[in-house]
């Protein structure tokens, strides 16, 4: 089921990087010509399309005063979820928020000389949208990592639009859109959904900025309307790349590779190791482990088509493996594992030692679990409170360092040509000097 790949197989091991970094959302010229149609038909009709579409492809009768969920459906659906996962989802929240709470800049300003005030202020975004999908499973998790970076910036209104009944089939995700008092939520799902919040509609208001998994459809409508709106990124299928030697626990390792496999079918999960007998055991344990799993033959399919278990000679030779994938999620399990993670340079999140698997930063730990897939590590980050956030340039002259710097300014914008650039400046110092001449002929 998963393979193993010997330390001299260079050319299979080649072939599983290129299969693995190949994988994307497919954003194909048919798929953007159907959602551009959709998009457009939500621009130009507003909330008839919404109905229409939901109709048609959720095979749900709406009004348009239903598009809007009241709170009491959401109470009744969150009071259908046990104890045990509030009080999980409540902790989860705190210590969410605690981290991003560290992330918030505060604004400043320098005099870099005299007569010169720069600086930077930060505000935060009016509104953000969060799309929260349907289908196999449903994630409250990722609800509160788009939630909680948004509250903590202070974006003061945030909108969530979901594919109907949901909140009705996931009454984990009613609860946490209640506790973390989200009250503006939109049972519209789809393409359609992301249009709404970009452009508006009578019932959904337009939002600033796009963030939130989803299909395919939802994929190519972020990538559509952006431009009109901010969007968080275009998400493909999760990784995560597991570097051990041969201090690490076989049973661990392999429940590690399976629980990324679980995903979907094109998840990604791979053991890079010096120790054979490590990469044998952990064969030995995925194959065991899998029969005990429902998603099992999601699991079979992801690990036969993007998993693998590699053998290389040195760790450093694994961190260059690990940096050329730029991994959404990377396990270090090694005797040094702080010390091995300085060689890495293109990571989403870095989780170290036998006692810190991914599942812990999923869910729990504190930073956000938005990370950057198929590679983007290598210029992109997870998201935070800064992507709900603006900073603005501030800029204030005296009249005595313009009449100093003006002469420079104007040379700038005559090499480009722009002689009212030019002129904007320099006629300030013509007043200036023309001022000065008056009164001493006064």
């Amino acid at each position: 089921m998963i393979e193993i790949i010997a330390r001299t197989d260079y050319q299979r091991r080649r072939e599983i990087l290129t299969r693995t970094r190949a994988r994307s959302v497919a954003l194909d010229a048919d798929l953007m010509r159907f959602v551009t149609g959709i998009i457009e038909d939500v621009r130009t009709r507003g909330d008839r399309a919404l109905i229409e579409l939901t109709r048609r492809f959720d095979n749900v009768e709406l009004e348009a005063s239903q598009l809007r969920v009241n709170e009491q459906t959401l109470r009744e659906s969150a009071a259908r979820v046990a104890p045990d996962v509030i009080e999980a989802l409540r902790e989860a929240i705190m210590r969410i928020k605690r981290f991003h709470e560290h992330e918030r800049q505060a604004s400043w300003n320098i005099e870099p000389v005299a007569g010169v005030r720069l600086g930077q202020r930060f505000s935060p975004i009016s509104a953000a949208g969060l799309y929260v999908p349907g289908g196999t499973a449903s994630y409250p998790s990722s609800v509160v990592m788009n939630v909680v970076p948004a509250q903590v910036a202070g974006v003061p209104r945030l909108a969530v639009v979901t594919p109907p009944q949901m909140l009705h089939d996931s009454p984990a995700v009613a609860a946490a859109l209640l506790e973390l008092n989200v009250t503006e939520i939109y049972q519209v799902g789809g393409a359609h959904a992301v249009a709404a919040l970009a452009y508006g509609t009578e019932t959904i208001a337009r939002v600033d900025k796009i963030t939130g998994p989803g299909n395919k459809y939802v994929a190519a409508a972020k990538k559509l309307v952006f431009g009109a709106v901010g969007i968080d990124s275009i998400a493909g299928p999760s990784e995560v790349i597991i570097i051990a030697d041969d201090t690490a626990n076989p049973r661990f390792v392999a429940a590690d590779l399976l629980a990324q496999a679980e995903h979907d079918r094109e998840a990604s999960a791979i053991l890079i190791t010096t120790d054979t007998e490590l990469a044998r055991q952990v064969k030995i344990e995925v194959e065991r482990q899998t029969k005990e799993l429902p998603r099992r033959s999601i699991i079979e399919d992801s690990l036969k088509s993007y998993g693998a278990i590699i053998i290389v000679e040195t760790l450093r030779e694994a961190c260059d493996m690990t940096n050329e994938l730029a991994p959404e999620h990377l396990e270090i399990i090694t005797r040094d594992a702080e010390e091995i993670s300085g060689n890495i340079e293109h990571a989403g999140a870095i989780f170290l030692g036998a006692y810190t698997p991914e599942a812990v930063g999923d869910y729990f730990a504190g930073p956000n679990h938005v990370l950057p897939t198929g590679g983007a590590a290598r210029f992109s980050s997870a998201l935070g409170v800064n992507d709900f956030m603006r900073h603005t340039s501030i800029l204030r002259y005296s009249e005595n360092e313009l009449r100093h710097t003006a002469p420079m300014i104007a040379a700038l914008a005559k090499s480009e040509s722009l002689d009212a650039h030019a002129r904007s400046v320099l006629i300030r110092i013509d007043s200036l000097n023309h001022s000065v001449i008056d009164s001493m002929n006064r």
